[in-house]
């Protein structure tokens, strides 16, 4: 069961999940040390591996950094729930091999700390804390298996050896 940790603000930008000053790393782990910390100084202390983020539109907004990404993949969060997403972060966030949920209904119906179950496959979130079931646009086969594979460069490497064999 995940919890989830709401933040229903528009236009988190990318130097609030990760901020620039952290950018001399690409270790995941490193970088989740500081998640969100200029918008939650108490995010990394709350967060446990599988919760999830939740918030408004135009989630990851602002410089195009892959640095966003690390920071809430090595926090642990298995997904971020948002009413929409910049499409930078969300293009950048397929290529690392992180699942993304776009959902207006989610935002409104999840309450910070609810406990949730998402059905991928099936595109459904289940709110244990609220009894609610939401449903959302699984995404499309090409980036299932980019994910699949770890991300857009382990997908590549792997199409690549199968041809060299």
């Amino acid at each position: 069961m995940a919890k989830a940790h709401v933040y229903k603000r528009d236009h988190v930008n990318t130097d609030e999940i990760i901020p620039a000053r952290y950018l001399n790393t690409d270790a995941e782990a490193e970088l989740a040390t500081h998640c969100l910390e200029d918008l939650d100084m108490d995010f990394v202390k709350k967060v446990r591996p599988g919760d999830v983020v939740v918030a408004g539109d135009d989630f990851g907004c602002g410089s195009s950094r892959e640095h966003a990404v690390w920071a809430i993949r090595g926090a642990k969060v298995q997904t971020v729930i948002a009413r929409s997403f910049a499409r930078i972060f969300y293009r950048n966030a397929i290529d690392c091999g992180f699942y993304l949920i776009e959902s207006a209904e989610a935002v409104e119906k999840i309450g910070d700390g609810d406990e949730v179950e998402i059905d991928y496959d099936a595109g459904v979130i289940h709110d244990k804390t609220n009894g609610e079931k939401i449903t959302f646009q699984p995404l499309p086969d090409f980036a299932l298996e980019i994910i699949a594979a770890g991300g857009l460069l382990d997908k590549i490497a792997a199409e690549l050896k199968s041809e060299n064999r």
